[in-house]
């Protein structure tokens, strides 16, 4: 009973830590803990961004782009506006809405769920103002030649 008692204050006196974190402090190496990260790596999880983290790359942070989610099938955003707070990842976006590639309203909204982590660019998707210039640029080239010609 006395040695029960002993041992019971001992553990007592003894502080709760973890065994690694007394490990850590002994002098003795054990061969488990000195595994080389080459042997043993970690895989990484790229971290997804939100819409402001991918517009931050595109020119005029993303105006006139288009942007969606990952799990949006042919639905998309055409960015018009955005509202940075000072850190340059949060704020509002509005965007006018697209759904197999042509729009839903005239007018932008605001996008919900900017914030959130799973926004994707759109590279295929071609600028409006890009596609209309290039549509009837040559065309109008082409009748400026002909009436000046003549």
């Amino acid at each position: 009973m006395a040695s029960a008692l002993g041992s019971r204050v001992r553990n007592s006196l003894l502080p709760r830590c973890p065994l690694n974190f007394i490990r850590a402090f002994s002098s003795s190496s054990s061969s488990t803990s000195s595994v080389p990260s080459a042997q043993n790596p970690k895989k990484s999880k790229r971290r997804k961004k939100n819409l402001f983290e991918v517009a931050q790359f595109l020119p005029n942070w993303g105006i006139g782009y288009h942007m969606a989610k990952a799990h949006w099938n042919e639905v998309s955003y055409e960015i018009t506006k955005l509202n940075l707070y000072k850190d340059g990842r949060h704020g509002k976006a509005w965007g006018i809405a697209y759904k197999n590639g042509l729009p839903l309203a005239d007018a932008p909204k605001k996008i919900s769920g900017v914030h959130k982590r799973c926004w994707k660019y759109l590279p295929n998707v071609v600028k409006a103002s890009e596609s209309s210039t290039n549509l009837t640029s040559p065309i109008d080239s082409g009748l400026k030649v002909e009436t000046e010609a003549s």
